[in-house]
This record gives C-alpha cells, structure tokens and sequence, in this order.
C-alpha cells in the first residue's frame, strides 16, 4: 500500500463502516471479523504484533512508510476497540451454548488486550502487573528470594566444589553441550519422538507438517511460526551452545504437542468446521498466549515421565550427540532442582522493566537466582526489552494449565484422562481467568 491517502480511505472506511452498525445486535461472527480486522490494523504499525495470520489476504494492512507517515490514529482506535469490548460484554448475557459462551469470553477477553496494545502504542505506561492483567489476564505471584535462596542451597550441596554455583554449574553443563554439527539430527530425532507420541492421543489433520530451521542473533531460544494449513516453520536459535536437556524441551514446546499442535487444532476445530474467523489471527500480546505458552510447557509432562524422559535421552539422543551419558542422572537431579527457580526471571523483569532495578542489577539477579550465566541473562533482558511481560507466560501459564488439569481429572489420574482434557483446551476457546476460575472449584 504505498499511497498514504490511500491508506487512509480504507482505515477510515473500515473505523465507520464497522462502528455504524448497531453493534449491540450483531452476531458473534460480525463481532469477531471486526476484531480480527482491527487487530490487523494495529499489526501495520506494531511489525511483530501479528504472530500469525491466515485469514483473508484482502484484510491484511501493509506496514510501510506510508503507515508511518499517517501517524498513529489512537483515537479512532480506540473508539473502535470500546465499541466491540461494549457490544461483547452485551452478547455475553445473551442466550448462547456453552461453547459460544467461551468463544464470547475468548473475544472480550482478546479485545482487553487489544485495547491495551492501542494505549502502549499511543505512549501509554503500565506497570509490569497492570500490563499482564490486560494483556493476558493473568497477574504472576511475587515470589521472595527466601524460596530461591532454599533451591540455591540445594544445589550447592549437589555440587560442592571450588568457584560460584553458576560457575559449577557451567563447568557440568560443558560436557553436555550439543556440537553444533549434531543438533539438526538430535533436534529431528527428539521431535520426531514427540509428535510420535502425541499422534498416539491426539488426531491431527492429515497434512499436518513443519519444518525446522537453524537462526542466530534472536531473543528467544526458539520460535513456531504458523503458516495455516497445518503448516509450521520452527526455528532453532543456535547463537547460544544447547545442552542435551534442550532438543527434547524445544521439540516438544514449540511442536508437539506445543504451538505447532495448538495452531493446527484451533485452525481444524474453530476455523475449518465452525467457520469461527477470530481464530485465524494471533495478537502475541493477548490471553491467548499465556494459554498457548502453558500448554506448550506442560505438554512435557504428558509426553515422558522422568524416568522416560532419561532413557530416551540416554539410549537415543545421546549417541547421536557424541556424548557420555555415565553422568546424565546427576544432570538430569540439577536440571531438575534448576526448574524450581523457574519464578526468578519474573522477579528480575518486573524489577526492571518497572525501573527499580538496573540492567547491572538485573544480570546479577538472573546470575544468583536463576542460575544464569551472564550471556544467557543479556539474552534475557533483550527479551524482556522486546516482549515485556511476555516472560509471565511461560510459567504461571504452565501453572494455571497444570492446575486446571488437576482439578478437572479429579480422582482419575490416568494418563488417558489427562489427554482428552488437554485436548479439550486446545481446540476450544479458552482464557486464562476462565481456566483459573475452573480449577479453583
């Protein structure tokens, strides 16, 4: 789109056309191509907003200097957001099924936190917390350095020796390091096992496929980018040396029964057979991310059990790694004590990010109590500069999945009754507050 005029025509069209309808008595479904219109409208002007998108292409505003020029029209955006945020709260007392109930909090919930990417955009300021609760209707915990310091002296006793714990650690760490040459076979071999097993509960679409690709000088650690038709392009972030505990963790995060299956399900179950338009675009910084990134961490648990998991790792990936596995149970009890510091990185970044803590500060944090080594903790705070509160996801997400699974199998602890609810989660529209409110009962 590169006559600004023209940009503007069509964004103007789109503000009026939309908000002069009676909005109280549309259907769901004008209600939610309205949503995924205006999300669109923010993703000109926020590159990366738009996570993935497979819905109309004549729907899809270009970012370019066009855009930029226009100037950001808060505003109209805002009025716009209001409306629907009005009109979903009116459908939501109407007479609806119980899926559509879901689907009606999924959008309310959904344009929250659009309307908050609007206020960020225009200059708007939250805190840390104010800003999770809007965009993933979910505060996390504030933990005290009390709880870390017991999992430090844990760990110090698992590892006694000369030098700091980090520095301990590191040096075990090394002889489990992936080269670099074997991670695509360890990498192939740990996802395929992952998808193998979960085809064993969950039925996918038959073209369902992905591919994997090796990346460097990115924030994260890795990433599923979903195309639609069953289609993910999974990169692998290599500027970082991976361990032996990361191809599997990865495999299953970001492709089964992570994202790549979360994606594939909600565009086969919500898109395809209910024609539901909302699902075939993804604001990264919405509730539907902390459902997204909890599933994802919890999806381990259903695929390996410790024991599992090891011999697995020992009798598999392993050799195609080139390495001695004579200490992988000793690795595993550290990595294993490492994960209940999985809260300190939110420490650190509510810290930083509310501007009581430095960057310095911040590094010295994530070294003492999430066992970081300084290069993995710069990665963390390039993170949270690019994705802010984002980091609350990965935790409390996997927390409110875990707990909601607890509570909604109630006394059946087989393995098959865990499947069918976590596949209940992911093809049905779902909020974190819902969940939370559900496994609280």
């Amino acid at each position: 789109m590169k006559n600004p005029f023209l940009f503007s025509l069509i964004l103007t069209a789109f503000l009026v056309v939309t908000s002069s309808k009676s909005m109280g008595s549309q259907p769901l479904d004008q209600l939610a191509e309205d949503y995924v219109k205006l999300a669109l409208v923010l993703g000109a002007y926020a590159p990366g907003y738009i996570d993935a998108y497979y819905g109309p292409e004549a729907w899809v505003v270009k970012h370019d200097d066009s855009v930029l020029r226009r100037g950001f029209p808060a505003s109209e955006l805002r009025k716009k957001a209001n409306s629907l945020i009005k009109s979903l709260d009116a459908a939501a007392r109407s007479e609806l099924s119980a899926l559509e109930k879901l689907r009606c909090e999924f959008l309310g919930k959904q344009m929250i936190a659009l309307k908050a990417e609007i206020d960020v955009l225009s200059g708007i300021k939250f805190s840390f917390d104010q800003e999770s609760k809007l965009f993933y209707d979910a505060v996390a915990p504030v933990r005290r350095r009390e709880e870390f310091e017991r999992t430090i002296t844990a760990l110090e006793g698992l590892l006694p020796g000369n030098g700091s714990l980090i520095e301990r650690i590191t040096a075990l760490r090394k002889d489990f390091i992936i080269p670099a040459d074997k991670l695509p076979a360890v990498f192939d071999a740990a996802i395929s096992e992952c998808r193998r097993r979960t085809l064993a509960h969950i039925a996918l679409p038959q073209n369902e496929n992905f591919k994997a690709e090796y990346v460097k000088n990115k924030p994260w650690g890795a990433y599923n980018w979903y195309k639609g038709s069953a289609f993910s392009v999974i990169e692998v972030n290599t500027d970082l040396p991976m361990d032996i505990s990361g191809p599997l963790r990865l495999a299953a995060h970001e492709g089964y029964p992570g994202h790549h299956v979360y994606n594939a399900l909600l565009e086969q179950k919500l898109v395809k057979e209910r024609g539901w338009i909302e699902f075939t675009v993804y604001p990264l910084f919405s509730p539907q991310s902390l459902i997204a990134e909890g599933t994802a961490n919890y999806g381990m648990e259903l695929l390996f059990s410790a024991e599992e998991r090891m011999r697995f790792e020992k009798d598999v990936l392993y050799p195609l790694a080139g390495l001695d596995p004579r200490q992988a149970a000793k690795f595993a009890q550290v990595r294993k004590l490492i994960g209940g510091l999985r809260y300190a990185e939110n420490e650190a970044a509510r810290g930083y990010l509310d501007g009581r803590i430095s960057k310095e500060d911040a590094i010295e944090w994530l070294t003492r109590y999430a066992l970081e080594s300084p290069e993995r903790a710069a990665k963390s705070i390039d993170f949270w500069k690019q994705y802010r509160s984002y980091i609350i996801n990965y935790n409390l997400g996997q927390d409110v999945i875990r707990n909601y699974m607890e509570e909604t199998a109630g006394t059946d602890h087989s393995l098959k009754k865990k499947w069918e609810i976590f596949y209940d989660i992911l093809s049905t529209p779902r909020t974190p507050s819902g969940l939370s409110e559900l496994g609280r009962r």
